[in-house]
């Protein structure tokens, strides 16, 4: 009854007694031209226009003088010269509690066939992030049910970390794994251009009734328009606001920021912003750093936005501008590799590669010994792979390289644990590196 109420006022809050219109002007490259609003409308609006089959909505992208130019969210078919426009303003999103369960599309609207109640606070898609000075340091380390990341690429709460792999690597996998096993008191997951068949699979299979239960998932399938593609990352990030400001740990999960960077990339280029950096325009710099800004510890008081963004790179290219972008922004990296992959191994996590900047302070000092040792085998092997897998080297030539040849095997084992806590999974490290230590 109360999440009825919550409803009805929430809708109530947000009637307007007064709505603008104007007019269909000249339709051209995908851009609407519209007379009648550009002395109240602004950039980024959205607004309905009329058509025989229904509205079709769109999205302020430029102001002249005389036009407000438009983006639609749908094809124009059926779109004529003279339509009318009801400006809409600058969409927002009503998160309350009752959403944790629940599938939502990028304006706040279920998904999954039910009624969705509206919160009474209305939210920006596009928030700004906490005063630098007013946010908490890292919180403390979280079990992730998965060994390597509570040992090697430990997860604090408040980190933001990406995930970079390319197609077919596990990505996805590892991000509902992830969902299911890392301590917080709500996840939301944002996801972005995913196939449409795969949403029921990821709910019902991937993450089942249990992960549900604690999880908040905001979908825009490939088939949509940019704009409520790139939409779909601001309102899951300001559903995770919403829990965060009420003092909860929240695990967000964006898959992928790729394709929300392309997204942005159409809407940019129909805006007439000049592509730069590899197609790419400028402002992509500014939106990708100012999405993982959001996330991150909160001001003191509040609870903390865990971050996991995902990013797909195109033949595992880590200096493409996404990922480049991305990786200085944040507090660490892991990187999924396709080789690891072909020959078996799940989570195939470069570890050479990644990093997770919340270490040393993560770690003990016997702990930090631990991982220190386990990563020094890891890159003796890593450099001198294809000298041992050919035969060319001598056993007994380099007793680090020695020790790293019989460490591997088990290291590489020890990677596809799970584990119940942070403490089984350092046991495991620890019985891994004294069982080959003993065989020297």
């Amino acid at each position: 009854m109360m999440d009825r109420l919550e409803s009805i006022a929430g809708r109530l809050a947000r009637l307007r007694i007064v709505t603008h219109h104007g007019r269909v002007q000249s339709i051209r490259a995908g851009v609407i031209r519209v007379e009648g609003l550009n002395g109240t409308a602004s950039v980024g609006d959205r607004v309905q226009i009329a058509l025989a089959t229904g509205d079709l909505g769109g999205e302020i992208v430029g102001l002249a003088p005389d036009h407000a130019e438009v983006l639609p969210e749908g094809g124009t078919e059926g779109l004529s010269v003279g339509a009318q426009v009801r400006l809409m303003h600058a969409p927002r999103i009503a998160p309350c509690d009752a959403w944790v369960g629940r599938i939502i599309d990028p304006l706040g609207r279920p998904l999954d066939g039910r009624p969705l109640p509206q919160g009474l606070q209305e939210r920006g898609f596009r928030s700004d992030a906490p005063p630098a000075v007013t946010r908490k340091r890292l919180g403390a380390r979280l079990d992730t049910g998965l060994a390597v990341f509570d040992t090697l690429l430990p997860l604090v709460a408040g980190q933001r970390v990406g995930l970079f792999a390319g197609s077919g690597v596990g990505k996805s996998t590892l991000l509902s794994m992830l969902a299911k096993g890392v301590q917080a008191d709500v996840v939301v997951i944002a996801m972005i251009g995913e196939r449409g068949r795969e949403l029921r699979e990821f709910v019902e299979r991937t993450m089942g009734p249990e992960g549900m239960k604690r999880a908040v998932i905001v979908a825009a399938t490939s088939d949509q328009s940019p704009l409520i593609r790139r939409r779909c990352a601001w309102a899951a990030m300001s559903v995770a606001e919403h829990f965060r400001d009420q003092g909860k740990h929240v695990l967000f999960l964006a898959d992928s920021i790729t394709r929300f960077a392309e997204a942005h990339r159409e809407i940019a280029l129909a805006a007439g912003e000049p592509a730069s950096f590899r197609g790419f325009p400028p402002s992509v710099s500014n939106l990708i750093m100012g999405l993982a800004e959001r996330s991150g510890p909160g001001p003191e008081g509040t609870g903390d936005i865990t971050g996991i963004f995902s990013v797909l790179v195109a033949g595992s290219d880590m200096e493409e501008p996404v990922a480049d972008i991305l990786r200085g922004t944040l507090d660490g990296h892991v990187v999924l590799d396709r080789a690891i992959a072909e020959r078996g191994r799940f989570p195939a996590v470069d570890v050479v590669r990644s990093v997770s900047r919340s270490l040393p302070d993560a770690a003990s000092t016997p702990e930090n010994a631990q991982i220190q040792r386990a990563r020094a085998a890891l890159g003796a092997y890593a450099e001198s792979e294809l000298m041992i897998r050919a035969g060319l080297y001598a056993p007994g030539s380099d007793p680090k390289l020695d020790e790293a040849m019989h460490l591997f095997p088990k290291l590489d084992d020890f990677m596809t644990r799970k584990t119940a806590s942070v403490a089984e999974s350092f046991t495991a490290l620890e019985v891994a590196l004294r069982h080959v230590g003993a065989r020297r």
